[in-house]
């Protein structure tokens, strides 16, 4: 008895705050009719008018009774939302198509569909959708598009109901969402030639050495994209863990690709910003190295670097490239400035091996980085830096001696540990920054009279 009765009372509190619920969405017509027929009723009892009091009646019910069969009514309706593309490159447009199914068997009335986006992506987009029939469809789209790059959620999807008078307004919501990745712009690349890296991914590549025998084979862990056939059971089972044949197979060229996050090597905000091109052009190598075949690695000064990545980076010109630069693009989308003030961590990891070809983007420089950012130099075949400073990017009055001279004494060092390093200037096109960076190569190797090899990248 005692829980019937609470039953009834949840009951009883529900349909009051329906009610309620239903009156919050009455419209200003709504209200103005409620009003009118309050004030009417009012008059006529002061007056001892009874016709007016049935106008007033009338005027006060009308509203009520709409509002009360609009929540009522059950649409049962699914929405679906689709996006195309899901990731695309700051400053284009992406159209996102949004279906509504009528799945009962009465028609719809007045629908208006309305879906949640975030300022940066443009104005809310609302829909009108007069009559949908039992088992019917309808399909609108609209498009966004952003400058910055960034994950955007899209949704919940808002169906919001009306009566056909225009006396009450009443909002569903969906739950599901999804999720806009705007990455940052790619500039494609010329193939050029830098000194240093393996020798490229063709008939002068260099090749690992392999013991061909069952006994003596050397075996090492297995790594994700191995081929299964290579599994050696024997050490499998003697070590726990899958091992694999190491097979005379080609080695693939290296490239690591780092980018300066630190907050005060950047001044300035916006798409038009130092950091956000130091983004871009990261972006932009990343994929060019990928097409090119080479493994690549991206690092930060921080030390991090893609989840899922492998130590020698994630491998090109195969089936998992594409996989490989979306993971990579999706992580360059989020990036923000880091709270180090150092490049010692990444030089940690540098220096551990990977003497592929090593391009870096950073931001201003003082004596004590300059001199760590010479040193990762060491321990790579080949060296670019495309250095951007903040003198060339800040549009301040700036003493002459001061910021510009610092920048080009920075340079130096960087020239003389062995980097073909570049000073990026406001508004640059990495795609005449990376000739110049070549002929700054190739001028360097001649003056020096030694005979530079690498093959095109």
């Amino acid at each position: 008895m005692t829980s019937g009765s609470t039953g009834q009372a949840e009951a009883d509190r529900g349909e009051k705050s329906g009610l309620r619920t239903a009156l919050a969405g009455l419209t200003t017509r709504g209200r103005s009719f409620l009003a009118a027929g309050v004030a009417a009723a009012v008059c006529a009892y002061v007056l001892g008018q009874s016709d007016l009091l049935r106008v007033g009646l009338l005027l006060a019910v009308l509203p009520l009774v709409c509002a009360t069969v609009l929540y009522r009514t059950r649409y049962r309706v699914a929405g679906s939302r689709r996006l195309s593309p899901a990731r695309v490159p700051a400053g284009s447009e992406a159209r996102v198509h949004l279906q509504m199914d009528n799945v009962s068997r009465l028609p719809t009335g007045l629908l208006m569909l309305q879906d949640r986006v975030p300022y940066v992506l443009g104005p809310r987009p609302r829909f009108v959708l007069d009559r949908v029939e039992p088992g019917g469809r309808r399909e609108v789209s609209y498009r966004v598009r952003s400058d910055l790059r960034g994950r955007y959620p899209l949704g919940p999807l808002q169906l919001r109901l009306t009566d056909p008078f225009g006396m009450c307004e009443l909002t569903r919501s969906f739950s599901t969402h999804d999720t806009l990745t705007v990455i940052p712009r790619v500039e494609p690349l010329p193939p050029v030639r830098f000194s240093g890296e393996a020798k490229g991914y063709g008939d002068g590549r260099q090749r690992s050495l392999a013991l061909a025998g069952e006994d003596d084979v050397i075996p090492r862990g297995y790594r994700y994209g191995d081929d299964l056939r290579r599994v050696h059971w024997r050490s499998t089972a003697r070590y726990g863990e899958l091992m694999v044949r190491r097979e005379e197979q080609p080695q693939r060229s290296r490239c690591t690709v780092l980018l300066d996050t630190r907050g005060p090597a950047f001044q300035g905000a916006g798409p038009d910003s130092a950091f956000e091109w130091a983004v871009s052009g990261t972006a932009s190598v990343l994929v060019h190295m990928l097409e090119r075949g080479f493994s690549v690695r991206l690092l930060t000064d921080t030390g991090s670097s893609v989840p899922g990545e492998g130590a020698d980076g994630f491998a090109g010109a195969s089936q998992e490239s594409a996989d490989a630069a979306g993971l990579m693009m999706d992580t360059l989308a989020v990036i923000d400035h880091s709270d180090g003030t150092g490049l010692s961590r990444a030089y940690d990891l540098l220096r551990g091996g990977n003497e592929g070809l090593l391009v870096a983007f950073f931001g201003d420089l003082d004596e004590e980085q300059a001199a760590v950012a010479a040193k990762m130099r060491q321990r790579s075949g080949g060296a670019v830096a495309f250095v951007l400073g903040s003198g060339a990017w800040v549009r301040e009055p700036t003493d002459v001696a001061g910021p510009s001279d610092r920048g080009e004494e920075r340079l130096r060092m960087l020239r003389e540990a062995g980097w073909t390093a570049l000073s990026v200037p406001r508004g640059a096109s990495l795609n005449e920054l990376w000739r110049q960076a070549d002929r700054a190569r190739t001028d360097a190797v001649a003056s020096s009279g030694v005979r530079g090899e690498g093959g095109p990248v």
